[in-house]
């Protein structure tokens, strides 16, 4: 598999450079006279969503544009996200690296303005390296992006895109989505959907119609919320829809690539911000001229991935201090994927993740803390139920064990006898589960120091001081007490 070579000291020599101007004409930038093939490329980018389609053998409900999709294309069966929540994801995803490398892992961070209140103090972070739309800029495509940026670094719209507007699909008119570019001119384009942040879908599944893991309570919240998440999909499958009738009436469907998928899963508390599958598994699906038709894949494949291969589909070359791979290349393969959480909002946390083709390692770096320390969801129904039947003693074994004060350094699942990760192996008698931990724990440790993981350190006063001016005092860890007795 393709380790990181050439990553840390060219990656590191870009990100000592903030001012560094890269030419339009280096190798990963050719001139738009230089690409045969100007295929246009659209990232159908949703929020908070999980796999729950029928391509994916859902049986809840029925997804026929999400499906034709997959049918035109490549469906994707396990890919990852390298965050559970989305600045962190959205970032990597949009550089092409791992967030914890260009230091973008902790949430919400390197932000001077948020929700409307200019801060005081700030961290920026400025990176050495060009974004994914910068590139594309430079290659003679035209650039917009329908909605969400939420990037840790410092950025402007303006040098990435053509056109920035608010979320969703407006139809490609006046001027919205690739309808704002020039005759002939090729696009790269990002429309972000709100997926599982639908606020009012219609209620066509009830919630007695709903599974509930066994990690929740079977109570009626957690079903509510969970045929919740099943209208956002299904209202999302008909936007899909729209998108695609527009292209295919726009005469533009036979030159596009289209790429859906997911920032990371759904929003109840042990899938949104965590590592475990509902939190970090997203669907990803792959369609266009030169993409295999009606395949489906079981090989492991990263969020940072989507990045490297849309710019080889567009015929640029993939950048050196990109840490993601083309999907399609002969020679691809991962033996492992690699998740992490950070700070979410004002709650400190560390936790990294390992998946292999059958196991997943979790290190939970900060054991003090339990799973769900003080955060911005203790508000809601779902958090606040899990909370109370907790204290009453009406959970079982395994839906306590989230809840509960106590968090252990390791967890180890065998993804396919486990699919839940409900059986934490780490002390199973069993050899061949002592040799995996071993081997997850190898792997992890060469990762933290070959990508350079900054995880490792602390926040800076200057960070956490933004995290107070944004949070005030929700922000309770022990560590903002360096600052705010200063």
């Amino acid at each position: 598999m393709k380790h990181f070579k050439k990553t840390i000291l060219i990656s590191l020599a870009f990100l000592a450079a903030p001012n560094i101007k890269l030419t339009a004409q280096n190798s990963h930038s050719p001139s738009l006279e230089s690409i045969k093939e100007k295929p246009n490329i659209l990232w159908v980018y949703v929020e908070d969503t999980n796999p729950w389609m029928s391509c994916y053998g859902d049986q809840v409900v029925e997804t026929p544009h999400i499906d034709a999709l997959a049918e035109d294309g490549v469906q994707f069966n396990r890919a990852y996200m390298t965050a559970g929540v989305c600045s962190p994801t959205r970032s990597a995803i949009i550089t092409g690296m791992y967030q914890t490398s260009i230091g973008a892992h902790e949430h919400y961070s390197s932000f001077s303005e948020w929700r409307g209140n200019k801060m005081e103090v700030w961290n920026p972070n400025h990176l050495g390296v060009r974004t994914l739309p910068e590139i594309f800029k430079a290659a003679g495509y035209y650039t917009f992006n329908e909605g969400k940026n939420h990037y840790n670094f410092v950025f402007s719209d303006e040098d990435l895109y053509d056109r920035k507007g608010p979320n969703g699909f407006k139809g490609a008119r006046d001027k919205t989505e690739w309808s704002g570019r020039k005759e002939g001119q090729p696009f790269f384009g990002q429309i972000q959907l709100r997926g599982g942040k639908y606020g009012n879908p219609p209620d066509v599944v009830a919630p007695d119609a709903v599974e509930v893991p066994p990690y929740y309570p079977d109570h009626k919240v957690y079903r509510e919320e969970i045929a919740h998440h099943y209208n956002t999909i299904l209202k999302l499958d008909e936007i899909l829809g729209d998108i695609i009738a527009k292209l295919k009436e726009d005469g533009l469907y036979d030159n596009i690539v289209v790429f859906f998928f997911s920032d990371h899963g759904m929003r109840l508390p042990r899938h949104k911000q965590f590592l475990y599958e509902g939190g970090i598994r997203v669907p990803l699906i792959i369609a266009g001229p030169g993409i295999p038709v009606n395949q489906v894949r079981d090989d492991l494949v990263s969020g940072i991935d989507i990045s490297a291969t849309t710019l080889k589909l567009a015929g640029i070359d993939i950048p050196d201090h990109m840490h993601g791979m083309d999907m399609f290349a002969p020679d691809f393969k991962r033996d492992y994927v690699i998740a992490a959480r950070d700070r979410c909002d004002f709650t400190i946390d560390r936790i990294r993740a390992v998946v292999t083709d059958r196991y997943k390692y979790i290190r939970n770096f900060m054991t003090d803390k339990p799973y769900l320390q003080s955060n911005y969801r203790d508000d809601r129904e779902s958090m606040k139920v899990l909370k109370r039947l907790y204290r009453e003693g009406k959970l079982n074994e395994v839906q306590s064990h989230f809840v509960s004060d106590v968090r252990p350094a390791e967890e180890l699942y065998d993804l396919q006898e486990d699919p839940h990760e409900t059986n934490n192996l780490v002390h199973s008698y069993k050899r061949k589960h002592a040799m995996e931990l071993a081997r997850h724990r190898d792997i992890l440790y060469k990762w933290i120091i070959e990508t350079d993981d900054k995880g490792r350190f602390p926040e800076t006063d200057e960070a956490l001081k933004a995290v107070i001016d944004r949070w005030g005092e929700k922000a309770v860890n022990e560590e903002y007490k360096r600052v705010r007795d200063k």
